[in-house]
């Protein structure tokens, strides 16, 4: 073998080394890579899932509301009504004297 060949077999051999190298480099990066998307969908998820529950809690809120709203304006009505009532008593009586 002369020395040109020598040489290249020795830059061709440094060059496949080098190639190598980057793939397992690549590859460790993928893994990582693999390993943060897995815990960023984990996350993704868990958060999804607290979403949801909290929609459920405000529509659960809304709802409560909506009741009390509705009871309250129940209990306005309501005295209302019976202070109508009592006037009309009222009235009653003094129209039966």
């Amino acid at each position: 073998m002369t020395d040109d060949q020598a040489k290249m077999v020795a830059n061709f051999e440094a060059r496949v080394r080098q190639v190598m190298f980057l793939c397992n480099s690549l590859k460790q990066e993928n893994a990582d890579l693999n390993s943060l998307l897995a815990g960023q969908k984990a996350l993704n998820e868990s958060l999804t899932e607290e979403n949801e529950k909290l929609k459920n809690k405000y529509d659960n809120l809304k709802m409560a509301k909506i009741i009390y709203a509705k009871q309250n304006d129940f209990e306005t009505a309501k005295k209302r009504l019976l202070n109508l009532v009592r006037e009309v008593d009222k009235c009653v009586a003094l129209l039966n004297e």
